[in-house]
This record gives C-alpha cells, structure tokens and sequence, in this order.
C-alpha cells in the first residue's frame, strides 16, 4: 500500500509539473527589491532570494530540506486554504495538515501565487527560508507598494 501511495504521489507531481511551461525562475537580492519577471538572470550570491512558479523547482527544494506540502488548518474556504511547507520540527507543525503536491499545485496555480525562496543561507547550508507571495508583491507592480507579511494571497 505505502508503495502504490508513493507511485501516486509521484505520478500525480510529475504530470502537473510536465506542462509547466510557464514556469520561472528570477532572482531578488536578499534585501528585499523584487526580482525581474524576466527569468533567468545571471549569476547570484547563494543568499539571495529566487522567484519561481515551476511546480517542480518547489518540490525539490521542499523535498531537499524534508519539507511537505500542507494547508494551514481553519483557513479553509471551498476548496482553497493558505499554503505552507511543513518541516520536521518547525514551528507551527501542529496547525499545518499535510496535503499531496497534486493538490497543492492546484491551489497554487488558481491562486496565481509565486514562491518565493532563499537556496542557501550565508553559511552555505540549506536554508529553508520562504513564502507564497502574488506578483505584485513580488514586482512591486499595481502602483501600491506592497509587501507581504507572511500571509498568502488568495
């Protein structure tokens, strides 16, 4: 059983981030100017922070660092819910319920969110550092400066 509930997980994570042409990568400095909507973008302090919509840059990166996906319990509306990674022995584990990637992809794209993400800490170690922000906040676009205070955009 833990088999096939592993070959689900995993076909149902490969076949949402299979047409994830839309998915992109930008780079913003560690101390907070957003990232070009461009992509991409040269050469970058493992500190900074990156930029990106593709399904399957955010699983390894959650996967690397024993993160799973999860909704934050009570926020719950439809079919909707504020998304987190939940780590092992993170604070606030005990308000998350762990949902599979499939559904929180899908949350993810309806909500149009990006995730925002740190791959190293100064040190060089894996940081875990991250949010779910909308592009606005990212792009400081909309005429309002914006800026996101943890909380996601739904």
């Amino acid at each position: 059983m833990a088999a096939s509930k592993s070959r689900s997980r995993a076909s149902s994570s490969s076949s949402k981030s299979r047409g994830s042409s839309r998915g992109r990568t930008s780079s913003a400095s560690s101390r907070g100017r957003g990232g070009s909507s461009r992509g991409g973008g040269g050469a970058s302090s493992g500190n900074s922070a990156k930029v990106t919509t593709d399904h399957e840059e955010i699983r390894k990166w959650a996967e690397a660092r024993g993160g799973h996906p999860a909704c934050v319990r009570g926020t719950e509306r439809g079919d909707s819910c504020l998304l987190r990674i939940d780590f092992p022995g993170g604070a606030g584990s005990d308000k998350l319920e762990q949902i599979d990637w499939e559904e929180f992809f899908e949350q993810f794209d309806k909500n149009n969110l990006q995730f925002l993400y740190q791959p190293k800490t100064k040190g060089g170690r894996n940081s875990r550092f991250n949010k779910f922000v909308n592009p606005e906040t990212v792009s400081g676009g909309g005429g309002k400066k914006s800026r996101s205070r943890g909380r996601d955009a739904r």
